[in-house]
């Protein structure tokens, strides 16, 4: 019976882990987020999407990385540049 007790134990306490870790996610900052923060450089953007491929989420690129329709829009259509540009118009 004891060996049931602890099996279930460890099973709670992997439940557990993988709650905090779900947080953890939702609390880190998206690539939008810090770009306007002055926290990262426009760049990073490449590393964000090349993270993205690598993640189980089950979010869009577009929900990674904290863009909306229209900033996606500009980013999927023009480029780069065209993105940056209604960012920096956000920064603070």
């Amino acid at each position: 019976m004891r060996w049931l007790r602890q099996r279930q134990e460890s099973k709670d306490l992997a439940k557990n882990q993988e709650e905090i870790q779900k947080e953890e996610k939702t609390l880190e900052k998206t690539f939008k987020e810090k770009y306007l923060a002055g926290e990262i450089e426009f760049e990073e953007i490449d590393d964000y999407s090349q993270d993205w491929g690598f993640h189980d989420e089950t979010m869009t690129l577009r929900e990674y990385l904290g863009l909306n329709a229209e900033e996606e829009d500009a980013w999927v259509s023009i480029g780069d540049e065209a993105l940056k540009e209604l960012l920096d118009k956000q920064r603070g």
